[in-house]
């Protein structure tokens, strides 16, 4: 037979197979128990077998139908565990969040899991860039910047201090007994942030003897950190970036010296326009409560 059996007769003799009882299977079914003989009638005629052996009290199924009971149930089982992930990947709540490399790789992403596992109705779809932000003219909920907490058309909230310190392998540090010795060491930039060095050399009154522009250059500061585990020399690190590493001991803060850049940190923000979407106030509750913790 090249065309299926009656599927409402398929789905009668499904749940007859499994209680062995017309009359628990029309409850079930919300039809009369006529109802489902008559569609148990209808499919063995459609198959040409007896399906079940009707006894007085009881039914119970022949040898072909016991087959075609376990053909059954396992289409079944599929359509259901089909049917499941599809409505259940539907009802997913999509979240579009863009922040930099660095703060994704090494602070967000090795989080975002928790969140996932708390919120499995949110997804969220994480883009990196270092263009600005215009959520009139963008499709994103919300988005991580470095700031002064001042952005037109936008919500900010207030993430972490912004700490810098430099960073390098221990076995570089071994070579450094004072903040002058920078002077021999490579210094490590990255793009994104040319001026870290020359603050916190002018904080540390080291301006003058140590060239702030010397060194090597990189896209982002990850790139910068990854050369400081390298032990190619030291990168000027925004603390809270470089904790996990400082705790393992992989990187050390050889000076006492930490700039704190005040208001000039990282912001969440969202559409000053736009009312907050109950999935986009989950997702900040959250941020922020990781920050707190931490």
């Amino acid at each position: 037979m090249d065309r299926l059996p009656p599927l409402n007769a398929i789905r009668a003799f499904e749940i007859v197979a499994r209680r062995l009882s017309i009359t628990v299977a029309a409850t079930e079914l919300h039809v009369t128990a006529g109802a489902v003989s008559r569609q148990i009638r209808t499919l063995e005629e459609a198959l040409g077998v007896p399906l079940f052996v009707r006894g007085h009290r009881e039914i119970t199924l022949t040898r072909e139908g016991e087959e075609y009971y376990r053909a059954v149930t396992s289409s079944m089982d599929g359509l259901r565990r089909a049917t499941s992930r599809l409505t259940h990947r539907t009802r997913r709540t999509q979240l579009k969040v863009r922040a930099y490399t660095t703060f994704a790789m090494r602070w967000l992403i090795p989080r975002l899991s928790s969140f996932h596992a708390a919120n499995k109705g949110i997804e969220v779809l994480l883009t990196a860039s270092l263009d600005p932000v215009d959520f009139r003219r963008e499709d994103i909920d919300g988005a991580i910047r470095l700031g002064d907490g001042k952005w037109p058309g936008a919500n900010a909230y207030r993430l972490v201090s912004n700490l810098l310190v430099p960073v390098c392998s221990p076995a570089v540090a071994r070579g450094v007994r004072g903040v002058a010795d920078l002077q021999r060491q490579v210094l490590l930039h990255s793009i994104a942030r040319p001026d870290d060095w020359a603050c916190w050399l002018t904080a540390a009154k080291a301006g003058d003897r140590v060239d702030a522009r010397s060194g090597m250059t990189y896209q982002s500061s990850a790139m910068a950190y990854a050369a400081a585990l390298e032990g190619q020399g030291f990168a000027i690190a925004q603390r809270f970036l470089v904790e996990d590493d400082l705790a393992s001991g992989k990187l050390v803060t050889p000076f006492r010296k930490v700039v704190d850049m005040g208001d000039y940190t990282y912001y969440l923000l969202t559409p000053a326009d736009r009312a907050e979407s109950a999935s986009m106030a989950t997702f900040r509750k959250w941020l922020l409560a990781q920050f707190a913790q931490a």
